[in-house]
Parts: C-alpha cells; structure tokens; sequence
C-alpha cells in the first residue's frame, strides 16, 4: 500500500491511489509507516521483546453481512486480530491490511470505514503499517495481519495447560452469536420477547466485539494456557485440550451471561446455551490457570476491570465433557465455528 492522492468528491474512487488517501492518516503516529509513500514499513520492538505475529480475514456474508455499515467491519476486522494478541499476553503496535473489492467502493464507504479503523485503533492501541489494495471477483474482504510483542519467552502458549488447572473466560459468552441471529431473523427479538435495550445489546457485540486487551499482562504473568474463543468455547476448548494432551470439564451452570443472555435464556433455553458453547464470535479469552494462581489471577483481572468466571477444569484424558444443570454430561451436537 503505496501511493497518494487528493481526497474528496463523490462516487467510486477512481484509483489506489485514492484509496489509500483515506488511510494514510491512519499512520500518523507510526513513523515507520512512512505515511504510506514506501512500498514497505519499518518495526523495531522495543529492547527485550519478542515479536508475535497473527493473521484474520473477515469476508462479506461469512464474517460480516452486506447491510452492516463500513464502519462496523472495519472495527470488526482490526478487533478480530487484536484478540488473539491479547490472549497471548502481547501488547498491540502495528497490523498491515489488504483489501480486496469487488468493485471500486464509493468514497462515503470509504470515509466511514477508515473512521471505524480510526475508533478501533484509538481503542486497542494500534497503528496501521501499511497493506494492499486489489480488485478481484467475489465478496469484498478484509485481512489484517497483526503485530504485537512481549518480553522474551514470555507469549502465553496454547498448549502448556495440565490437569488440574482451574479454567476461566473473559467477559460473558453467546451475546454475539445471538446478536446475528436477532439481526438476521427479523421477528426473533419479539418473539423471544425482548426489550429494545437487550435487542440492541445483541447486536453491537456482534457488530462490534471488545476483545480484552487488558487482560494481556494478566495472562502473562498468571495465566499457565490462553487462546481467544473465536469458533467456540468447546471447540476452541477443545483445540486447548488436545495441544495440552489432556481433557477438560466445562460446568454449564457456571457459563457468563449478560442481561440481555439471561433474557433469551428465559424464552430459548436451548438458544442461548447452544450459543454460549458454539457462538465465538464474542472475542472472549479461554485460559488454564494454575489453582495456586487462581485467586491472584481474579484479583488482577478485577484490577484491570475485566471479569473473569471459572466454568471448569482441566483433567486427565482427552476431549472436553460439557456438564448440564444436574453435573450431567451433554450430548452437543454442534461444538463451533468450521470453514470447512
């Protein structure tokens, strides 16, 4: 992403160039970006750190929906990246991003999707690097490439959990799977009888989910395991599990809930369970805790304001065991989110 030209007017843009004169702010307090006038950029960590690297796509009508305003998806496709930095104890600097249209976007999609890039930036702590733009057939789409950094050795790994370990998620789980189901199905809000409040509650996690980001240097320092639950708490439970090489127990009557959860609970019980286990789109963090940290581990979480809830432990074995309302195992017929 390379260039530069004049903004304004109406319509299509005409060329790259005018497309990246809607991002080159977007840079300016990262000098190595070089305001988008070089072909590449420059990154140093700070002395000591490590660099982590992650990489999200987010499509038109897989990540997000053609109705859903410029401003939310890009919010969305930098907030994606940013959650799995978090959960990995890496403090957010820099993301690179490729943009491929079907197209030429109008330039007020423009404006408003480098306002949501603006509002996330601001909000995680991240600046743009640089990207590419192309136009190709097929849905727009938008893929981030995030850099993040820790002090050396210390990335928290998926794979390091052991029985025993207390499991804990951020936040609270199924907001944003059952934000896209209120949107997408245009009487389930009545008929699951909510009110407007939790309605729209639903629908801005999915819209926009906070991954948190406070919680990095929680994790750091106490955290023995973490990843995001980005497909589903058991089948992103489940990948934890088996990089471990141990099982795993989730205790159904421990799961988060928000307000607005807890009211489709009441009307759809098997929406919301069948959310807060297969939804991942809320951007939570998953993580195996030593007991012996466990009470420190809360205590900082609380600390940096973020909640954090036990839903169960690891164990011998293989594979997750999901425990309903009586201590009895689940059948669960869908565990998450699969491409493929």
């Amino acid at each position: 992403m390379s260039g530069g030209a004049g903004r304004g007017g109406t319509g299509p843009v005409a060329s790259e160039a005018d497309i990246i004169a809607y991002f080159a702010p977007l840079t300016a307090r990262f000098p190595g970006a070089f305001a988008l006038k070089d072909d590449c950029a420059a990154f140093a960590p700070e002395p000591g750190s490590e660099i982590v690297l992650n990489t999200d796509a987010v499509a038109e009508g897989v990540h997000f929906l053609a109705g859903d305003g410029a401003a939310d998806v890009a919010w969305k496709a930098l907030a994606v990246n940013v959650s799995d930095l978090a959960a990995k104890g890496a403090r957010p600097r820099v993301y690179l991003m490729a943009l491929a249209f079907p197209e030429p976007p109008g330039r007020a999609w423009l404006e408003d999707f480098a306002r949501g890039l603006a509002e996330a930036q601001e909000r995680f702590g991240i600046e743009l690097a640089g990207g590419d733009t192309d136009q190709r057939p097929g849905p727009m789409s938008v893929t981030i490439t995030a850099v993040g950094e820790v002090p050396a050795g210390r990335m928290v790994r998926r794979g390091a959990a052991r029985p025993g370990d207390v499991l804990y998620v951020s936040g609270t789980l199924g907001d944003a799977a059952l934000g896209l189901k209120v949107r997408t199905e245009t009487d389930l809000a009545a008929r699951w009888r909510l009110g407007a409040p939790h309605a729209q509650a639903l629908v801005a996690r999915y819209l926009r989910p906070e991954p948190p980001i406070e919680l990095a240097t929680v994790l750091m320092a106490h955290a023995r395991a973490a990843m995001d639950i980005s497909d589903g708490l058991t089948k992103d439970l489940g990948r934890m599990a088996k990089a471990s090489g141990c099982g795993a127990t989730v205790e159904t009557a421990k799961l988060p809930m928000s307000a607005a959860v807890v009211a489709v609970n009441a009307a759809d019980a098997r929406a919301a369970m069948t959310a807060m286990l297969a939804g991942g789109d809320d951007y939570e963090v998953l993580a195996a805790v030593d007991p012996a940290e466990a009470q420190a581990f809360e205590r900082a979480a609380a600390a940096v304001g973020v909640r954090v809830t036990a839903i169960g432990s690891m164990r011998p074995g293989a594979g997750v065991v999901v425990l309903d309302g009586h201590n009895q195992p689940m059948d669960i017929m869908q565990s998450g989110w699969d491409h493929f």
